[in-house]
Formats: structure tokens, C-alpha cells, sequence
């Protein structure tokens, strides 16, 4: 795991992590709120929760633009190699495209696991909050 971290770019997958946590830390909070508070407003719950929906939303596109830059960088390098006549092998270029996945899957990953919690927050305060839903 730790040499994914590194390939995938130290910057973005710093930014990805500090994402993991807040999304994982404000969803986890609201649905402790819920649980501990005696009278809860369902519509600021179902805000709150879409929050943190919005929160992986934002992962995911970091991850994407992560993607972005990887591209650009192996293209530039590819340009850069034309012009001074290399030869790059198929191996290499393939390389360096599976390397700028790296950060976008992590970005899925992150938004995949925030559309799962929000669904068991839901899932978890059915009882709590009443049957109607509308997240």
C-alpha cells in the first residue's frame, strides 16, 4: 500500500487521505449525533449525510484530476522523447498510464465508501427517523 501511495503522486494521494478523513470523520459524527440525540430534524439529517456524500464527490474528482496530471505528464515526456528522437517501448509509455490509475481509483474508492455509509447511516436510523427518506 505504501508503494502505491508513493507512485500515485505524494500530493494527491495526501489530499485523497485528508478526503478519506473527513468524509469517514463526518459521517461517522452525524451518525453518532442522531444516535445520542434524543430529537433529531430528519431534513438537516438527510442534508448533513448528503454533505458528506458531496465530501467523496469531491474525492473523486481530485482523484480524476490527479489522473489529469499524470496524463499530461507522460504525454509531455512522450512529445519531448519524439522530438529528440527515442524510442520509447510500448512497456514504458503502459507503465506510466497504469501509474496515473493509481489516483483515480483511490478517488473511486473514496466515493464508493461515502455512498456506502450514507446508505447504512439511512439503513441504521430508519427507526429513529421515521420511513420517509427521500436521499
Amino acid at each position: 500500500m505504501k508503494d502505491l501511495f508513493i507512485i500515485g503522486g505524494p500530493f494527491f494521494m495526501w489530499v485523497l487521505t485528508l478526503l478519506l478523513i473527513i468524509t469517514l470523520a463526518w459521517i461517522i459524527y452525524h451518525i453518532i449525533l442522531v444516535y445520542s440525540s434524543q430529537q433529531i430534524d430528519k431534513a438537516v439529517f438527510l442534508r448533513k449525510l448528503g454533505y458528506g456524500k458531496s465530501i467523496g464527490l469531491f474525492a473523486l474528482v481530485t482523484g480524476i484530476l490527479g489522473q489529469m496530471f499524470g496524463f499530461f505528464g507522460c504525454f509531455r515526456a512522450a512529445k519531448e522523447g519524439a522530438v529528440k528522437s527515442l524510442n520509447y517501448e510500448p512497456v514504458v509509455i503502459f507503465a506510466a498510464l497504469k501509474t496515473t490509475m493509481i489516483v483515480s481509483i483511490y478517488g473511486i474508492l473514496i466515493y464508493l465508501l461515502s455512498i456506502f455509509l450514507v446508505f447504512i447511516a439511512l439503513k441504521l436510523n430508519k427507526k429513529k427517523l421515521g420511513n420517509q427518506y427521500s436521499a
